[in-house]
């Protein structure tokens, strides 16, 4: 007569109910992600209020997929598997997808544009933009135009974390032409309009790029608190209201949120 295998009682709870395995394995994972070197299965253990052997068993499947790593009999860190699944995830968020949501919502509540920049070299390149349609005035922040750093609202956000020196690099590069009688032209003046862009979070383009038209500008940043963007409010002069730069400023740090930055 065949010989019937019965299961443990935790291995048969476990093969009964995966959704606890795997909050088991979350809080494994938890577990080893605070802290900064390998850890032995004890202190997992009573870090995830897992009975050892449970944790062991766990930790050991885990292990043959690349989620963690065995450094030493019974201790584990977290695996390479992990870096690889980040690294893809990370490399299929676009920026633009990201955060047009928030562009949206930015314009539904002010009916101006609304504009993405990055940078690219000496310039500003506009990547995304929601149209107003409530003007016949031309507004140069169309998708794939450029501008130059020292010009724009959102190129002086680069400017500003570049430094004192790069400033002072890119003035001697590029002479800081004018592009209408507004425009800042000299390394003073701009030095003086980046302590405004720092004491306020945001940085404003007066009729500098386009007679006409003025900007406000706030910081995106990733991950990795990267400067990757400007999100930037754009307007005829006539309707320009500098009481919007703390919406925008919200509305930069909600993007930067969904792009995984963290302040500190």
């Amino acid at each position: 007569m065949p010989t019937k295998t019965t299961a443990t009682p935790a291995a048969g709870a476990e093969a009964k109910n995966p959704i606890q395995v795997i909050e088991r394995m979350m809080k494994l994972l938890d577990a080893l992600a605070r802290h900064p070197d390998p850890v032995a299965l004890k202190q997992l253990a009573l870090d995830t209020g897992l009975h050892p052997s449970t944790a062991h068993r766990i930790l050991g499947a885990m292990s043959q997929s690349g989620f963690v790593e065995r450094t030493e009999p019974g201790v584990y860190r977290l695996g390479i598997r992990l870096l690889e699944l980040g690294s893809l995830v990370k490399s299929r968020i676009s920026l633009r997808e990201t955060a047009m949501p928030s562009m949206l919502k930015l314009h539904a509540a002010t009916g101006e544009s609304v504009n993405l920049g990055i940078r690219a070299g000496d310039e500003i390149v506009y990547v995304e933009r929601t149209s107003s349609g409530r003007s016949a005035v031309r507004v140069v922040h169309i998708v794939g135009a450029r501008a130059p750093l020292h010009t724009t609202a959102t190129g002086k956000l680069f400017l500003v974390e570049d430094g004192a020196e790069k400033v002072r690099e890119y003035a001697r590069r590029t002479a800081h032409p004018a592009s209408t009688p507004t425009s800042i032209t000299t390394l003073p003046a701009l030095e003086k309009e980046h302590d405004n862009v720092r004491r306020h979070g945001v940085a404003f383009d007066l009729d500098e790029v386009e007679s006409g038209v003025r900007c406000i500008a706030a910081v995106i940043r990733d991950d990795a608190g990267e400067l990757v963007a400007g999100l930037s409010l754009s307007t005829p002069s006539e309707r320009f209201n500098p009481d919007w730069a703390p919406l925008i400023r919200e509305t930069a740090d909600e993007i930067s949120r969904a792009l995984g930055y963290v302040k500190r």
